[in-house]
């Protein structure tokens, strides 16, 4: 199943202050266990969390900040439009919607995303 366009669209559009707090809570609490499952099936998971660090990274412009928490909101939840626990699929919908998220604030994600990243995913693996 693939993603579409439009969906992609909705999820990244902006929010309402509110729930972009929630969304954040929700990425906040989340994160780093959705990473834990997913690390096999996201081939860009420095770049997904480089994301996460610029996201929480209070220099971040707002804009930007806003569209990586709607990504990382939806690859946090564990029933959206291909369940997670699904295997195999699980993860390509959040595929979608992060890759778009991605590319759309690349140049907010600055180097010391990336240094947190690497250190964050090489804690994750160490941890097995």
């Amino acid at each position: 199943m693939q993603v579409e366009t439009v969906k992609v669209g909705e999820i990244l559009a902006p929010v309402h202050p509110d729930e972009e707090h929630r969304r954040e809570a929700r990425v906040r609490s989340g994160f780093f266990a959705t990473v834990k499952r997913a690390m096999r099936h996201v081939p860009f998971m420095e770049d997904v969390a480089a994301s996460y660090y610029c996201a929480i990274d209070p220099q971040t412009p707002s804009a930007s900040k806003g569209i990586l928490l709607a990504a990382l909101a939806y690859f946090v939840m564990p029933f959206d439009i291909v369940p997670d626990f699904l295997l195999g699929l699980g993860f390509t919908d959040d595929v979608a919607v992060l890759l778009a998220a991605v590319q759309a604030v690349r140049t907010s994600i600055r180097p010391e995303h990336y240094d947190k990243a690497r250190q964050a995913l090489t804690d994750l693996e160490t941890e097995h």
